[in-house]
């Protein structure tokens, strides 16, 4: 059995400093570490803490330390991919002790845990908003999924390889997807995908395959598929991912703020 609980999209920004000058992200982290603190007691043991980009703001340092700092009270093992926010090389040294990471090029790496194989691979195409999967990271993939033949396969990127519908969301997709979606279709392998970036639950498929988008952990993309649809953000924060393999995949979402009981029916 694997558990890995995901984490999307934290924007942590130091303060005095605010996202979009209105939300401590910071503040939003930790309370979501505080609710993941509340949650693995009940839910068994978890392999791993899977962060699927955009883990700060503007790529500096101190951002980083910042993140590392708040989510290391949680001791499961770190497994992370940039996003389009994020710098590689700060990324890079920020996650370097946590996580055996490559020297240098495209943050891709793999991992087998409790037989499924967990792979991640860097859309990040830095100074942009939209992501690319390219020829290096396709071949790596390509290796990755032959290595695993037939068996379970935690696929994690940033940027979804669908249209969400979201427009100013769509326009900064992910480049390669297409390719993607047959390297994924032609794999014998049980293929989850799951990727952030649009800040909202969302299920699609690219061939056989599931994919999953996990909300953020600070703001959430309002789902408006109209041409003329505001650009921008709420302030509700979307929660965060349970992945679980058990002769079979099943995701689940839990929201970042607990109410009251629960009371008996």
């Amino acid at each position: 059995m694997l558990r890995v609980i995901q984490i999307s999209d934290p924007h942590v920004v130091v303060p005095p400093g605010k996202l979009s000058g209105r939300i401590d992200s910071l503040d939003l982290l930790k309370r979501a570490v505080a609710r993941i603190e509340q949650v693995l007691p009940k839910v068994g043991p978890v392999d791993a803490l899977l962060i699927t980009g955009d883990v700060s703001e503007n790529g500096d340092g101190e951002s980083y330390a910042a993140f590392v700092e708040a989510i290391s009270i949680l001791g499961l093992p770190i497994l992370a991919i940039p996003g389009n926010h994020d710098r590689r090389e700060p990324f890079r040294d920020a996650f370097s002790d946590l996580q055996d990471l490559p020297a240098k090029g495209r943050i891709n790496w793999s991992r087998v845990i409790n037989g499924v194989h967990m792979i991640g691979l860097d859309t990040l195409v830095e100074g942009q908003g939209g992501g690319v999967v390219d020829e290096d990271s396709l071949s790596f993939l390509e290796d990755c999924l032959n290595q695993a033949g037939k068996a379970p396969v935690l696929l994690a990127l940033h940027h979804p390889p669908f249209n969400c519908g979201i427009e100013f969301m769509d326009a900064i997709g992910l480049a390669g997807s297409d390719r993607l979606a047959v390297i994924v279709e032609n794999s014998a392998a049980d293929i989850r995908v799951v990727c952030g970036h649009v800040h909202t639950a969302i299920t699609a498929n690219i061939g056989r395959a599931t994919v999953l988008s996990a909300p953020s952990i600070c703001t959430t993309f309002d789902v408006d598929f109209r041409s003329d649809a505001p650009v921008g953000f709420t302030t509700q924060p979307g929660g965060f991912m349970l992945h679980i393999w058990d002769d079979g995949f099943r995701s689940m979402h839990i929201a970042s703020e607990f109410g009251s009981g629960p009371y008996p029916f």
